[in-house]
């Protein structure tokens, strides 16, 4: 007679390499792999402790002599928009969002390539091919959209690679026509998917990582209501940042240690 169990993921630790956000920092990543069979129910399970998708890979930083980089989310419901917000999608109201199934395309990849060479002319996507673009958008084990932003006249302005998760939207990657008419269209496809999370009666809107002391990454903190994946547990980021900037790596936890804490 055969019992079915569930199965808890195997865990693995990249190599240290160079901090793509700090200097003279390594950084150094908890991954596991995502299979067909339970792709979305790890995805859920994981993404509500701090880990991020990247392909058929979910992943989150185990670094050993830093804590910056912490998972962040915006509470949907307790969010509370700017005036300058509200300006900037008043400015941008001739946008118009398209839901797409994640299948990449020239017309996308064109405007990749060009926000890669603009915006992270540094990091480690400079010199990906289509290929290499079209497995980025199409390998997922898990519920995702694309969807794509265009001008009045139909232009592509910017996409989002966007997972659905059973408690909110996880922004996975997004990049847009930094040179556009349009202003902030960063922001801009953050708060319309803060729209449309409101809109279907999710609860968060999953953004990345917020880095402490990064300038690419500081955007984030200025939508209200926004939380970090702190010490295993969810925290308004106003209430941390300064616990951040002076965590003594003493406190890391070996990474055996970090494995037992994830929750299933």
């Amino acid at each position: 007679m055969r019992h079915s169990t569930s199965i808890i993921p195997q865990f693995f630790v990249t190599a240290s390499q160079e901090c793509p956000y700090l200097r003279n920092q390594l950084e150094r990543k908890l991954f596991t792999p995502i299979s067909k069979r339970d792709g979305e129910s790890i995805n859920n399970t994981l993404s509500k402790q701090g880990f991020r998708r990247s392909q058929n890979v979910l992943y989150r930083p185990a670094c050993s002599e830093c804590t910056a980089c912490l998972s962040a989310r915006i509470s949907v419901k307790r969010f509370t928009i700017s005036r300058s917000q509200k300006r900037l999608l008043n400015s941008n109201k001739y946008i118009f969002r398209e839901y797409n199934q994640p299948k990449a395309s020239l017309e996308q990849f064109n405007l990749f390539t060009s926000y890669i060479n603009t915006r992270h002319n540094e990091g480690g996507m400079v010199g990906m091919d289509y290929l290499e673009y079209k497995s980025m958008i199409e390998e997922t084990h898990v519920n995702t959209l694309l969807m794509h932003y265009r001008g009045k006249e139909g232009e592509l302005l910017g996409t989002c690679l966007t997972d659905v998760l059973d408690d909110g939207l996880s922004m996975v990657y997004s990049f847009y026509n930094s040179s556009s008419k349009y202003k902030s269209l960063g922001t801009y496809m953050i708060l319309d998917h803060i729209k449309f999370a409101t809109k279907t009666n999710q609860d968060y809107v999953y953004l990345g990582y917020w880095v402490k002391g990064s300038s690419k990454m500081d955007y984030k903190s200025s939508f209200s209501e926004t939380e970090v994946f702190f010490e295993n547990k969810w925290v308004p980021l106003d209430n941390i940042s300064t616990k951040v900037k002076e965590h003594n790596i003493s406190t890391i936890d070996p990474i055996s240690e970090q494995i037992s804490q994830i929750k299933f």
